[in-house]
């Protein structure tokens, strides 16, 4: 029997009525053009979409929906770098457009969309803040979120972009200390607002702490140790690490620094779990939605999660302010085993830059190609 749209979606409004909000993991023209992604908005709770290179890179290297711009860059001699620059930002416009609404109804804490910086960029400061002010002026919605990575050069990038009064999406956050970083430098940013006289009110900020991966690579080290106890830690410390990130939040935006920027109008910036999609077929394909519910918190779910968690997530209140104990003792744990912690968060940084730059690389060479392409049709 068919379930109904209400008795479907229910776990996704019982998420949003405690306190997560849910974006989409994804964007292309052809969800934007098909009316895909008004309808999750209308529909399913989704108040704001992420992108990445990867996204972009599977959105356009199918082609689908973007012949038309691809003919007229070709036609203009545009390089490939401008040519992308061009269909991401159109995409991004047209979605923060769909979006526009949810963002005056929130008082722009949702309704956000973000692209990301130029991923070959995520070690140089002064070129990832350029980037930052081209890509906002590009997009031109006062609801975009401009992405940077959680790198030691992002850190002092994040902090004068927010200074500029660009709204912010941390990404690549893998390590409690990376994510106390990035909080700092928010924070730093804000006070720079502030000097300046920016409203504060008007800077918005997520943290993208980073869920799944931690697991694929912990897990296939115990997997690797073999004995009983390793094996029944599996599927435990990426939970762990992002309880324990959502005590460091509390902690943060409680502090005396950070309530006097609340008193002058800032925002607390958010927890935002990414990487969400289980990566074992082991695991509940909603693990990471389930458990993760908490007040003040983001999840942004590539559309198969989105859907799962529809049909059949549990979502049972909140799951994570009373699991710190258990959290730290479940990486303690783990440690014990010999697992360095630092040592697969430092590795799983430098995996997600390595892995956005090849995106961002294939994603050049496919639009160069097709400029060739309509280049030659054209003669």
């Amino acid at each position: 029997m068919k379930k109904n749209m209400s008795s479907t979606v229910a776990p996704l409004k019982s998420l949003s009525d405690a306190g997560v909000s849910i974006w989409l993991d994804d964007l292309s023209r052809k969800r934007i053009e098909s009316g895909n992604l008004a309808e999750l908005v209308e529909n399913s709770h989704v108040v704001g979409v992420t992108t990445n290179p990867s996204i972009f890179q599977g959105a356009i290297g199918s082609g689908e929906g973007y012949e038309e711009q691809l003919a007229d860059l070709a036609v203009r001699k545009v390089t490939v770098d401008e040519a992308v620059r061009m269909m991401t930002t159109a995409d991004v416009r047209a979605a923060a457009d769909i979006l526009r609404p949810v963002y005056e109804t929130t008082q722009g804490r949702d309704g956000r969309v973000s692209i990301e910086v130029d991923p070959r960029l995520a070690h140089e400061t002064e070129a990832t803040v350029a980037e930052a002010k081209q890509l906002a002026w590009l997009v031109d919605r006062p609801n975009v979120m401009i992405k940077i990575p959680a790198t030691l050069a992002g850190l002092p990038a994040i902090t004068e972009v927010i200074g500029l009064g660009i709204s912010v999406n941390v990404t690549l956050i893998f390590s409690l200390d990376r994510y106390k970083a990035v909080m700092d430098a928010y924070l730093a940013g804000l006070e720079k607002a502030r000097a300046r006289g920016i409203d504060l009110s008007t800077i918005h900020s997520v943290a993208s702490f980073f869920v799944s991966r931690v697991d694929a690579e912990i897990d296939k080290r115990l997997d690797k140790a073999g004995t009983d106890e390793a094996k029944g830690l599996k599927g435990k410390a990426a939970l762990a690490n992002a309880r324990l990130a959502y005590e460091a939040y509390e902690q943060v935006f409680a502090s005396e620094r950070a309530t006097e920027l609340e008193a002058a109008g800032a925002n607390k910036q958010r927890p935002l779990w990414a990487s969400t999609g289980v990566k074992d077929p082991a695991y509940k394909d909603t693990l990471y939605v389930d458990e993760l519910v908490a007040p003040g918190t983001v999840n942004t779910m590539p559309e198969g999660t989105l859907n799962a968690t529809a049909d059949h997530g549990g979502i049972t209140g909140d799951t994570v302010t009373g699991g710190y104990e258990q959290a730290r003792a479940d990486l303690a744990a783990v440690e014990a085993l010999g697992i360095s912690y630092d040592e697969v968060v430092q590795q799983l940084e430098d995996e997600g830059v390595a892995k956005f730059e090849i995106a961002w690389t294939d994603l050049l060479g496919t639009v160069s190609a097709r400029l060739a392409g309509e280049e030659a049709q054209a003669k």
